[in-house]
């Protein structure tokens, strides 16, 4: 694979020279130079923080009463869900200081022409988080100034599609301007619903039912926070190489930990009083008035600024796959799609179609992550720059990655528990759901197999044989 598939001209564009520089960012996915490299980490905390505290993560917390959970069993499974969900995701959020790369592009190295297929499913996925988080926003728009929800909806999807358009550096503002915001009435909404609100403390299932609830709800949290791993470096590209890797780290852990377990554990101690209605369950939990109203706006403001990612992310997914559009037209066809999506949702039954859509769209990114996560550790990239053009330029066979990443997504099927399909073993187990843990596992056992055993010029092999003849006393 050439360099081209990187670095033809609609891949290129105007970048951000500096924190602060807002002007459109016409940049896509070829890697961006140290010369444009500007930031400090914390602003993954901020920039993973404000758009998961939102709607979306509160309604996934009423999930977890629906299935009988009392609040402190529901607790425990929503923050190990999480955690282990957000884990995988800061590490790949590492990788965008060392490669000034965003996510699905750096997959071009395992997956070399092949990266069509998990670039068409990020497109997709971008699609249906538009219409997760957009849904909320427009049913606040609407019931705030009484348009009809169709118009609501499109004001939204407009306004989250300029700041999607605008590009990398106006979406750090945005959310670091929003966390403010956002924690403060989540800090209101919170202190309400402990003082108004009974909250169910006892399990209403027992046994192997409640495991099955258990862990069921576990892998609702988990789908949430690993949902980020194939946009994780989109949003670290532009730090400079220097950008200390724990910090990072750290800093996009902590973001996405403390939203969505914020906003669960809410949903969850709220539990029916939401299902099904949560914007207006919101407005009403807060005695409507002037504080509703005020939940109202933030909620529109929230599904705006969370949707600019997934269409800025949605974009660079598209360009990835060989659509040869610039980055802002891209964004504006994401945005397009979902509105379509949001009314199907809206038409009725939402709770069902709600969860089914969350674990559906996050199925294959486990087993995304089991691909690229072996292939970067087989590659030990250990200077602090790392020539993504020159890896990508090299012979390498991608038909491993796809087979790899195929088996992992066929592998999860029989854990899969949703209202479309209930595998064997989901069945067996009262309705758990560990279709993510076991497609993650099995993609990379089958790529670090494969690619052990595959020769290929460029490949690991001929790496290793590179490292033993520099290091020789012979060399």
């Amino acid at each position: 694979m050439d360099r081209t598939s990187l670095t033809a001209e609609v891949f290129g564009g105007r970048m951000p020279a500096r924190a602060g520089d807002l002007a459109i960012e016409t940049h896509g996915i070829t890697p961006v130079p140290a010369a444009n490299r500007f930031g400090r980490p914390i602003r993954l905390l901020t920039v993973f923080f404000a758009p998961n505290l939102t709607m979306t993560a509160v309604f996934s917390g009423t999930l977890g009463a629906g299935l009988g959970l009392g609040f402190g069993t529901g607790l425990v499974a929503l923050l190990a869900g999480t955690i282990l969900g957000a884990i995988p995701v800061a590490y790949l959020a590492t990788w965008g200081p060392k490669t000034g790369t965003a996510q699905l592009p750096l997959a071009r190295l395992p997956f070399r022409r092949s990266v069509v297929l998990p670039g068409l499913v990020q497109w997709l996925n971008s699609i249906a988080w538009d219409a997760l988080v957009g849904l909320f926003g427009g049913e606040a728009l609407a019931k705030l100034v009484g348009m009809p929800f169709w118009l609501a909806v499109a004001v939204v999807l407009l306004l989250q599609c300029a700041v999607g358009i605008l590009g990398y550096e106006v979406i750090h503002r945005v959310q670091a301007v929003m966390t403010a915001i956002i924690g403060v009435f989540f800090v209101v909404l919170t202190a309400k619903l402990l003082t108004g609100h009974t909250i169910a403390v006892h399990n209403t299932v027992s046994g192997g039912e409640l495991m099955g609830a258990f862990l069921l709800f576990s892998t609702i949290a988990l789908s949430l926070s690993i949902s980020w791993a194939s946009y994780a470096s989109d949003f670290s590209r532009y730090l400079p190489s220097t950008t200390s890797r724990p910090r990072a780290f750290v800093y996009t852990l902590l973001g996405l930990t403390l939203s969505f377990a914020w906003g669960e554990a809410l949903g969850l101690a709220a539990g029916q009083t939401l299902t099904d209605q949560t914007t207006a369950g919101i407005s009403t939990l807060l005695g409507g008035g002037l504080l509703g109203s005020i939940a109202l706006l933030v909620i529109a403001l929230t599904a705006v600024s969370s949707n600019a990612m997934n269409d800025y992310s949605g974009s660079l997914a598209l360009q990835t796959i060989g659509v040869r559009l610039r980055r802002p037209v891209s964004a504006v066809v994401v945005t397009v799609i979902a509105f379509g999506l949001i009314l199907w949702m809206h038409s009725g039954n939402l709770s069902s179609k709600f969860e089914d859509v969350l674990l559906v769209i996050g199925y294959w990114v486990p087993p995304f992550v089991g691909v690229v996560a072996i292939d970067w550790w087989a590659r030990r990239p250990r200077r602090r720059e790392f020539d993504v053009l020159a890896e990508v330029a090299t012979r390498q066979a991608g038909w491993p990655a796809l087979v790899a990443f195929l088996v992992g997504c066929a592998a999860a099927v029989p854990f899969m528990n949703t209202s479309i399909f209930t595998g064997p073993v989901a069945s067996a187990l009262h309705g758990a759901d560990l279709a993510y843990y076991v497609g993650l596992v099995a993609s990379a056992i089958v790529y670090a197999i494969l690619r052990k055993v595959v020769p290929s010029a460029g490949g690991w092999q001929a790496r290793v044989s590179e490292k033993v003849t520099a290091g020789s006393p012979a060399s």
